[in-house]
């Protein structure tokens, strides 16, 4: 019988930095066993496919991406067809999950662990790794309901974003998390960055007993509290804009966007869009690696949270998700409560969002969640 494939759960509040800690881990795997395959599973609220974009344009195997729902509620029905997906394709060494901001990842644990016992140990759940933004922790903490109950689900914390705090700041996040009942384990990232070691290879007690007591599985009623808490917690805008063939964003535009959604509003802009030239990277985060990328030229991964944001080029060798083909600029607005009609309207007046040299194009918002 073949080994199990080892199964990495990666979770966090939106903007925390999971998607960077997980293309930080494949140089380092590769560098280890040059013919590693390292598989993904993406799911977040919204539409649009960018980060398993920006995933496969770093040379990671296989990635999935469940689009517009949340993978521990509405989405976990497709989860055993999206592994099996994975698994027959790419015969992965290693399958991660990296949930939605907001999702519980207790429930996608026991769901994985109930798809092992199912399938005869085709999977085996090596750990859950919350990734924590020590720089915005308190700013989410307080008002999300997910933000603290997801720390108590976890085997081993990410503290990532310290480096531009004071050290009193960082105190109180980790006594927070002292304030939990388990003792659990935890390190800072270098930039977003992990010993490979220390995130796979954890063998997990907590998240590999979830859904083995009747108390697990009997938690129907809770699950849905879930939903109805975290899935409210956020808004989400679907931005669409084309143009005529060859149209290319106006980026002066794009980055008055970028520079004036304040982060107590605007929690994540991820963006696939075409520009004559890629937008400079904000000055506080260092932008992906893209030496090695061989760009179409025009067409570019943009990802934004909390003010600061990379700008990477697509592959010429990546196929482009169907979620943002045709398009000059598509993009997933996630905000905060009460905050979408007013990013709508400002969207709409023209400041933000336009295609260069005053070319008229046809722009499309819509309200998904």
């Amino acid at each position: 019988m073949a080994s199990p494939i080892p199964i990495t759960i990666i979770t966090g509040f939106l903007g925390s930095g999971k998607t960077t800690l997980i293309l930080s881990l494949l140089p380092q795997l590769l560098a280890q066993s040059p013919s590693y395959k390292l598989a993904l599973l993406k799911n977040e609220f919204g539409d649009l496919a960018v980060d398993s974009q920006l995933a496969s344009s770093s040379s990671i195997s296989g990635v999935r991406e469940l689009l517009n729902g949340c993978i521990c509620c509405n989405l976990v029905g497709q989860l055993s067809v999206a592994l099996q997906e994975l698994s027959t394709t790419q015969n992965p060494d290693r399958i991660i999950i990296e949930t939605s901001g907001s999702a519980f990842p207790a429930t996608l644990a026991m769901e994985v662990n109930r798809l092992a016992r199912e399938t005869g140990g085709a999977y085996a759940l090596d750990g859950v790794v919350t990734v924590i933004d020590v720089e915005n922790w308190k700013g989410y903490e307080d008002t999300s309901y997910t933000a603290k109950i997801q720390a108590r689900y976890m085997d081993l914390v990410v503290f990532n974003k310290w480096e531009g705090v004071g050290e009193q700041v960082f105190d109180v996040c980790l006594d927070r998390l002292g304030d939990l009942e388990e003792a659990i384990a935890w390190v800072k990232s270098d930039k977003g960055k992990v010993d490979v070691n220390l995130v796979f290879g954890i063998d997990g007690g907590l998240a590999k007993s979830l859904g083995e007591s009747k108390e697990d599985t009997n938690g129907d009623e809770h699950g849905h509290e879930h939903e109805k808490s975290h899935q409210s917690e956020v808004e989400v805008l679907s931005v669409t804009l084309k143009g005529p063939p060859g149209s290319t964003v106006d980026t002066t535009k794009l980055e008055k966007l970028l520079n004036a959604a304040p982060k107590d509003e605007v929690y994540r802009i991820k963006t696939v869009l075409t520009a004559s030239s890629p937008i400079k990277p904000s000055d506080e985060l260092v932008g992906t690696d893209t030496n090695d990328m061989t760009t179409n030229g025009q067409r570019y991964i943009l990802n934004w949270a909390f003010s600061r944001w990379t700008c990477t080029p697509m592959r010429d060798t990546a196929t482009e998700h169907e979620s943002s083909s045709n398009a000059a600029l598509r993009m997933t607005m996630i905000l905060a409560r009460y905050e979408s009609t007013k990013w709508k309207r400002r969207l709409e007046n023209g400041d933000y969002l336009g295609l260069e040299g005053g070319i008229q194009g046809t722009l499309t918002i819509q309200n998904i969640v």
